[in-house]
């Protein structure tokens, strides 16, 4: 592990990625309770979190492409469904609610980290 090559990078980045949307997720969901935990610090937290899930799956289309580096399929699918799923949560944003969207990300937050954890099992 570590950021040594691009290898590396796509390991240590994912890991970095599953604890930081998993601790957005809690954190709007106990948000969502608590009115004191609400603020920027908050969404600036979650766009961090799903930034640097892009930022893996490109690394990871950057090992496949650029190394040829094999990997299973269903390692690849799960990659592009967590992009599809930060895609329509961020979609979803505009039509709920303000006072909904701490449970709008709270719980794609915890549907993205299982995504997430389910990728690196089977990859």
């Amino acid at each position: 592990m570590g950021f040594g090559s691009l290898s590396g990078a796509h390991s240590t980045l994912a890991w970095v990625a599953l604890a930081g949307n998993g601790a957005a997720a809690v954190w709007a969901l106990v948000a969502h309770r608590l009115e004191r935990l609400r603020g920027r610090a908050l969404w600036w937290f979650v766009a961090l979190a799903q930034v640097l899930l892009a930022v893996e799956v490109a690394l990871g289309v950057g090992l496949m492409a650029g190394q040829g580096r094999e990997v299973p399929g269903i390692h690849t699918f799960y990659g592009f469904v967590t992009l599809a799923a930060l895609g329509i949560l961020f979609s979803y944003r505009s039509q709920v609610a303000r006072a909904r969207r701490y449970l709008l990300y709270g719980w794609g937050g915890l549907f993205i980290t299982g995504l997430v954890i389910r990728t690196m099992i089977i990859g």
